[in-house]
């Protein structure tokens, strides 16, 4: 059973202010891993092509240019967009608490270990999120968390994801037109799979900042203009007649 919370944990608004550097890296993400797809399949469509003749070498260099760019891009982009997810995640477990009145199933460090080590972080992260939003529906801290369906959507193109990413790297290695051709068809499913799960953790961090972090709708006004009151005339613009260039 765990223990009760004793600590100050983190501030709840922080959970909505990080998730917002947070939502806009993963959408870039998601952008980037399609046009890195659109590539691959170019690169797939010349590969046909290249076997009833042979192919300008200045579409060939622009379609790896844009391969290698977009793969780059994506690369650099995702290691930002996780790092910021990883920063969001521990953040939210902390208000997760708060709102429960329970410590976190894991330490600290338990957590950073299991989000970052290659493995075990496809089990880790999945049951990180079960656990946030168990805690941020106020849920019985003794009951197993349950994970919803956008939570098992996520694990699984979580798995998919890093599984067809090992097994791109791994076909690499072999050797031959048709073992190319098929490593291009992988690594477009890859990055497709990327966008995609770049695209469920924006709804699962949005959905988890709502529970979370929600906007009081009752206190919130809309503000107009009705009246303005001892306010200096604005200044008349000059009239000219019309036609004149001057």
């Amino acid at each position: 059973m765990p223990g009760a919370l004793q600590e100050t944990p983190a501030a709840v608004d922080r959970v909505r202010s990080i998730a917002k550097h947070t939502v806009a890296m993963l959408w870039l993400l998601a952008g980037l891993a399609v046009l890195a797809a659109a590539a691959e399949v170019w690169r797939y469509v010349l590969l046909l092509q290249s076997r009833f003749g042979a192919l300008s070498s200045g579409v060939v260099s622009t379609s790896d240019t844009f391969v290698y760019t977009g793969s780059i891009l994506a690369l650099a982009v995702g290691a930002i967009a996780v790092a910021l997810t990883i920063w969001w995640l521990y953040v939210a477990r902390m208000a997760a608490a708060e709102a429960s009145g329970f410590r976190p199933g894991r330490t600290n460090k338990q957590f950073f270990l299991g989000m970052l080590i290659p493995g075990v972080n496809l089990a880790v992260a999945g049951s990180v999120f079960a656990e946030i939003e168990h805690a941020a529906e106020r849920g019985d801290p003794n009951d197993r968390p349950t994970p919803s369906r956008l939570v098992k959507w996520w694990w699984g193109i979580w798995i998919a994801d890093a599984l067809f990413m090992g097994f791109t790297f791994a076909w690499r290695f072999r050797d031959g037109v048709q073992a190319q051709a098929d490593g291009v068809v992988l690594a477009a499913v890859t990055d497709l799979l990327g966008a995609a799960l770049a695209v469920l953790t924006i709804l699962l961090i949005r959905k988890l900042v709502a529970l979370l972090a929600p906007i009081d709708t009752v206190s919130l006004r809309p503000m107009r203009v009705l009246k303005v009151v001892d306010a200096p005339a604005p200044p008349l613009r000059a009239t000219r007649a019309f036609g004149s260039s001057r």
